[in-house]
């Protein structure tokens, strides 16, 4: 396989991906900006999302006061936003059109579908009603592009890179989740273990589908570390943060296995995954979870950088 089309496979995936956690993050955020001014209006609930999807900055230099309109724009249809659910979609459509022949028609046909649905929004939301239904397409554009990834394509390098580059954005999204919730939504003069920390520990919940799961697997009211267990350290749980580390060092074992030879890359997941496999959620909260959590975005930004010169994309 050529570099070129393992790195346009690679993006696909993260792109598809990046577009879906977005639109759950706009739809979480729009269930915690309808709290009551307690919460501090609409600006933190939005500030928090602009912080999540790793795009405060780029607001910030193009907007000099942070409202919900031009954060929901800014996240929703703004071509110069890299991480809008349009740009999104545009540039997973566009590498997955260069790597035509290495998909089946139902890939391909997923992802195009999911580029003409939200070219039929234009470039500016209308109104709430537009911006409900613009969120659920992407969310199921997301969902049949995996299903037909999963379903119709053969189990080789296309699929493998498509797959490790889910994996490693999935994870990078759930743990800016995690890190956001701690730092910038629970105001200062709110009680942790309130009614105000327990709406949101279930939107969060929400935004990654793991509130039926947290149900299941602890059987206990909201805790926020056990949220934090199951987000990063239970393998169950396909958007923790284990559970993405281990699907990566299954790719990657896939394509050392079909090349005969392991790289960086690879020794760099296994070491990650290892460490979150042995993790304790005491040990994670006393040395601090910020500094857990910043410490793991570094090290899975290193491992995609890994990625990319190992295979040369």
């Amino acid at each position: 396989m050529l570099s070129r089309t393992a790195g346009d496979l690679f993006w696909t995936g993260r792109y598809v991906e990046r577009a879906d956690f977005t639109s759950r993050l706009i739809d979480a955020t729009l269930r915690l900006a309808a709290l009551s001014s307690t919460y501090g209006g609409d600006v933190g609930a939005w500030s928090g999302a602009l912080a999540a999807a790793g795009v405060a900055q780029g607001y910030a230099e193009r907007h000099k006061e942070l409202s919900e309109a031009a954060a929901l724009q800014y996240l929703s249809l703004d071509t110069e936003n890299a991480s809008s659910m349009r740009c999104c979609i545009e540039r997973a459509r566009n590498n997955a059109r260069a790597v035509r022949t290495a998909l089946t028609v139902e890939v391909w046909e997923a992802i195009n579908t999911a580029w003409l649905d939200i070219q039929r929004f234009g470039l500016t939301l209308e109104n709430r009603p537009a911006l409900t239904r613009l969120v659920e397409n992407v969310k199921a554009s997301a969902l049949a592009f995996d299903g037909a990834t999963h379903r119709t394509m053969l189990r080789d390098k296309s699929y493998w890179f498509l797959r490790l580059g889910a994996a490693l954005e999935r994870a990078d999204n759930t743990a800016r989740l995690l890190d956001v919730k701690y730092h910038l939504l629970l105001p200062r003069d709110e009680p942790v273990g309130g009614s105000l920390d327990y709406f949101q520990w279930t939107t969060i919940l929400r935004t990654v589908s793991a509130l039926t799961a947290y149900r299941h697997v602890y059987r206990d009211s909201l805790k926020p570390w056990l949220v934090a267990d199951l987000l990063i350290l239970n393998r169950r749980m396909p958007r923790s943060l284990a559970a993405c580390m281990n699907d990566a060092v299954r790719y990657l074992d896939l394509l050392a296995q079909d090349s005969g030879r392991r790289g960086p890359a690879h020794r760099a997941a296994v070491a990650l995954s290892g460490r979150l496999m042995r993790g304790d959620m005491d040990a994670i909260f006393r040395a601090g979870l910020h500094e857990y959590i910043t410490a793991f975005l570094a090290e899975n930004n290193a491992l995609a950088a890994m990625v990319m010169e190992q295979y040369q994309f």
